[in-house]
This record gives C-alpha cells, structure tokens and sequence, in this order.
C-alpha cells in the first residue's frame, strides 16, 4: 500500500471556481486517508474541517504603517515554513501563481533542504489577466518555472499559458471535478420557497465578477419570447448591487431572484432546469459542470476551457461571446422543447460522471502528487 501524504493547500477563500475546487480537494484527500492543511487569510468557502485529518491554518496579515498596502505574501511564507516544518508536509499545492505560489517558493527556500515539493495548479486569472500585466508576468513566469509540478485545468488554458509567458515548463491537465451531494429538500420544496408555480427556472453561479457578463446574462432574459415563464436564479458570490439598475432597464425585477453565499447548492440544483452562463473568459466552468451532474443541460459561450465540459448540440449550446440573438434562440427553443430538454441534460450528466467524477480527477493529483516526489533535483 502506498503510503500516505501530508500535503498543504492554498487558496483564495472567497467563492469562485478555484477555491471551491481546491476545498473539495481536499475533503477528497482527506476521505482516502492523506492529512490535509489549508493555509489562508480565511477558512475557504465550503470547506469542511469536521474530518480529523483536515486542518486550516490562518495567516495573520498585519497593517504596518511602513507599508501603504497590507502585504499578505511574506507571512503567507513564513505560515508555510511553519506549518511544513511543523506538520513534516511533503507537498505545498497552491492554486494560483501569484501569490500563492511566489510564497511557497520563498517558503521553502527558507526551509532550506528538508522541505516540501510545490505544485501549483493555474486555474486562469494568472494567464488571461495578470499574464498580460507587465507589473506581474515575470513573477508569474518565475514562480511557474520555479515550480516542481505545475497544472492547468483545461488545455486550453496550458495552451494559453505557454504562448503568454513563452515557457517550455512542463504544465500537466487535469480538468476540475466535482462530487454530487444528495439535495435535503425536494425539487417542489424549493421552488415553492422560491414562490415558483410552472416557471421554467435558469440558474446562474458566479462570482458576478465583470468577464462573467452579467449583462448579457440579464439581455438574454429580457430578450425571450417566453420571460413572462421565466425566472432567472443567480447564486451570487458577490455584490449583485452594481446589476440592478440594469434589471430595472430591462423591466425583469420579477423575473430574477438572486441569492447570496449559498452553501446548500445541490437543492437550487436540483430544483432548476437550464444553466446559462455567458462568460467572456473562462479557463474551465466549474459551474457548468455542477448543472450537467444534476441533469440540465447549459447554455454557455464557447470561450476557453468551456468546449472541453461542454458538448455542442449534445449537453447544451456553445456560442460566441456577446450572440445574444443566438442565445436567445437556444434558449427559447428548448423551452419549448421539453423531450430534448431533457435528453440534453441526461446526455450533460452521463459526460460529467464519465469524465469528470472525483475518482478519476482526484486519482489524477494523487499520481501526479507521488510522481513529483519521486523526482530528483529541485528548482530553487
């Protein structure tokens, strides 16, 4: 049998795709038997410490008056030092290069030669925002370069990032995850809580960050022929606010509902029948794949990563970003198309359990994991 890891996690706690992904991680880790500790200014939404073997370690970020911005880098290092020194870890995962990344570099510099490997996994932000920032690509170059393992959660995005930073580091694909949870209340449940009757239900999760376009989320809303039936659900993890007046342009206030920091998602899941999602960039779509695994399918723009999750004409519809008309079309069409409604959604939930389910992609960091430590030589 092969023994087990001590492996820290670091992450940004706020809700989005990465931290979500790197909290399930580590439940999964932790369910085989590896001993889990995630660093972080906060607890990481949805992260559940009730297992023995998962444990968080907060950063304290002090504001000095030396300093004009509260500097979070350098004690995230030392918090890394510590805890790898403390806890004998032997790997540091770090979702994102910057910072998270530069600061297990530094950690283990510190360390000296008893210390952890890093891996760090690129879900993004790191190539198609700060990559093309001149203050930040060369220390997102480095810290990739200066990584034992690196990851990309599409192809798309290991393609992207090599063209950007112009790096012949190796950068393994392994695609995100995600496991199913029962839903506690049934689907007429929440929908009455809701106040549904016979509404055809579109949900939408994101962070509402501006390359999700929001915008045109609401248009395609507007724009339906049958938006007197609909309700948007948006599962915020961020301020909605900015958006409102722009649902009153439209003359949808009752047409969405939105809904801040939800951790039960499975019953909003369950209780929907399409996701639409019109992001301008996107590196997998997290939430695209948490729509199939309940059986809907997902209408979504074709940007990044999203062709690898979702199967044109099969689990849904991919357009280009900003084709409202055609959005609009595929959305009204299944509305009044219930059986393929219904097939594409059984189609999306057969392709996630086969290709996506948390045996496979965790097996995949687990191998991925050993395959590192068993490599000589390090690259500090």
């Amino acid at each position: 049998m092969a023994a087990l890891l001590k492996i820290g996690i670091t992450c940004y706690p706020s809700v989005g795709g990465s931290g979500i992904l790197a909290s399930e991680l580590g439940h999964q880790l932790a369910e085989r038997g590896h001993e889990v500790h995630f660093i972080s200014y906060q607890m990481p939404f949805r992260l559940d410490t009730s297992p023995h073997n998962i444990y968080f370690h907060p950063v304290d970020v002090n504001e000095y008056e030396l300093f004009k911005h509260a500097d979070y880098t350098l004690p995230l290092s030392v918090k890394m030092a510590e805890i790898s020194r403390q806890f004998d870890l032997d790997i540091l995962h770090v979702h994102y290069a910057v910072p998270h990344a530069v600061a297990a570099i530094l950690a283990c510099q510190m360390l000296g030669g008893d210390r952890p490997k890093v891996i760090t996994t690129l879900h993004g932000t790191d190539t198609t925002l700060l990559g093309k920032d001149p203050s930040y690509q060369p220390i997102i170059k480095h810290s990739i370069e200066h990584s034992n393992g690196v990851t990309a959660v599409s192809y798309s995005l290991r393609e992207e990032t090599v063209e950007t930073f112009q790096i012949e580091k190796e950068i393994k694909v392994i695609h995100n995850f995600f496991e199913p949870r029962e839903p506690t209340k049934s689907r007429d449940q929440v929908r009455e809580e809701l106040g549904l009757q016979d509404d055809f239900l579109i949900l939408h999760m994101s962070n509402l960050r501006p390359p999700k376009r929001i915008d045109h989320l609401l248009k395609i809303v507007a724009a339906s022929r049958h938006r007197e039936q609909l309700k948007l659900l948006i599962l915020a993890g961020g301020n909605f606010a900015p958006y409102v007046p722009i649902v009153r342009k439209l003359g949808i206030e009752k047409q969405v509902l939105v809904k801040e920091s939800v951790l039960d998602i499975e019953n909003y899941l369950n209780a929907s029948d399409l996701g639409l999602y019109t992001s301008q960039h996107e590196s997998f779509g997290l939430s695209i794949l948490e729509c199939m695994f309940y059986g809907h399918p997902v209408l979504a723009t074709n940007a990044g990563g999203i062709q690898e999750v979702l199967e044109h004409g099969k689990t849904g519809y991919a357009y280009e970003v900003g084709d409202i008309d055609a959005f609009v079309e595929g959305l009204d069409s299944l509305i009044e198309n219930p059986s393929q409604l219904r097939k594409m959604g059984e189609a999306g939930k057969k392709r996630a359990h086969k290709l996506f389910n948390s045996e496979k992609i965790v097996g995949q960091y687990v191998n991925y994991y050993r395959q590192i430590l068993d490599e000589s030589g390090e690259n500090f």
